[in-house]
């Protein structure tokens, strides 16, 4: 599709947004829209699609900024309530990591390999306001010459607060399922033998990315809801991989795109931060996101009408496939839509399924980005730069 009979520009819905007279539909409100118009009335309607998603995401952390001391210090090692954070960065500057464990959790002691807290709790704990532990340590230098510290504080005592995460909002994911006969314990839970069950991720036809597929709309600049606040993509994610296949409607079968995100924890909340402990795996931390899609044209309203029915999730198994780290073919593809009534197919063997995010939440953020854009608080981020994306050829009528 070369010429659109729809051609928006992010200044025209911004000025929209400001009067008032925007039209904003969540991406579930917009597969109707598109069912009843068709994609070039629904473009011709709606102004913004909202998106959501709440989940695990392990490559997620903070960057701390907890002030000069006096004598001033220059920290080589930081704990916060006995997380260790990375303090090879300036005098008083530390990253916190969200699957970092507490130095001898006692749980672990008990059973090893399980964790009940770690660095994406204390992330959890600071925007809600909860006091933490501050303790750290230093060689000593002329200018810098404090060797210990240690302090009780709160989220406001710390100047700079800034979720800072390489990784997130996967653009689609694995199905997991366990084909070995002992029971293991995976970032994708617990998985029992045989393939007795089977766990999945992502929000489906509520997920940002894949309701952009090819990143029209979504690059360096772009205003987000991340963890209850306001945050920006900085750019594609680590492990960002456009290039893999994708169904005739241009959505990726499998784990693709990601982004970096950031923001100011001091405007986020505990309800879209939350730690997460995983049995005989460690800790990390749910994330909640959401992201605004304009409609600049028909491609992108029929882009954001995608429905779980219509999203592939390859079946991956996760005891013996996955660890190896050898390249094997899925074990088969299944749609959202049969993840979500609760059970798969799996070479003739019916298997029960669980979400591992929460598609509750999910709605929940679309749904205030949403009332966000309509009150003229949100305007919408233009992208400085597009993420790196695949070619399409455009949509088979």
């Amino acid at each position: 599709m070369s010429e659109f009979k729809v051609n928006k520009t992010f200044a025209e819905i911004n000025a929209k947004i400001r009067q008032g007279t925007a039209v904003v539909v969540t991406a579930e409100e917009m597969i109707g829209a598109t069912k009843e118009y068709g994609p070039v009335e629904a473009a011709r309607k709606v102004d913004v699609v909202t998106t959501g998603t709440f989940g695990i995401m392990c490559s997620s952390g903070a960057f701390l900024n907890f002030g000069h001391t006096k004598p001033r210090m220059r920290a080589s090692k930081v704990f916060i309530n006995d997380v260790e954070a990375y303090a090879g960065i300036a005098a008083v500057d530390c990253y916190i990591g969200v699957t970092q464990t507490r130095e001898d959790d006692p749980l672990n002691k008990v059973f090893p390999g399980r964790f009940r807290y770690g660095g994406g709790h204390v992330i959890e704990d600071l925007v809600a306001g909860r006091e933490v532990l501050l303790q750290t340590s230093s060689y000593g230098t002329d200018c810098y010459p404090n060797r210990s510290y240690e302090a009780k504080m709160t989220l406001k005592d710390f100047p700079d607060a800034v979720l800072l995460n390489p990784r997130n909002c996967y653009q689609n994911y694995n199905c997991a399922v366990n084909l070995s006969k002992k029971t293991i314990y995976t970032y994708m839970g617990i998985l029992r033998p045989d393939c007795m069950n089977a766990n999945f991720s992502t929000s489906g036809q509520l997920s940002p990315l894949l309701n952009d597929p090819l990143y029209r709309t979504i690059g360096i600049g772009t205003r987000i809801f991340l963890g209850g606040g306001i945050g920006y993509v900085i750019g594609a994610g680590t492990q960002h991989n456009p290039n893999v296949k994708r169904s005739k409607n241009g959505v990726v079968m499998g784990g693709a795109g990601t982004i970096s995100v950031r923001g100011d924890m001091k405007g986020m909340s505990p309800k879209y931060l939350r730690g997460a402990s995983l049995t005989g795996y460690g800790c990390s931390l749910n994330v909640g996101i959401g992201i605004p899609i304009p409609i600049l044209n028909e491609e992108m309203a029929r882009f954001t009408s995608v429905s779980d029915d219509e999203i592939m999730v390859p079946v991956v198994d996760y005891g013996v496939s996955y660890p190896s780290g050898e390249p094997s073919p899925p074990l088969g593809y299944v749609t959202y839509g049969q993840l979500r009534n609760g059970e798969i197919d799996v070479d003739g063997k019916k298997i029960p399924t669980s979400p591992l995010s929460s598609y509750a939440a999910a709605r929940e953020i679309a749904e205030t980005l949403k009332d966000w854009i309509k009150s003229g608080e949100f305007l919408l981020g233009e992208p400085q730069d597009r993420l790196p994306s695949a070619k399409f050829e455009g949509f088979e009528d």
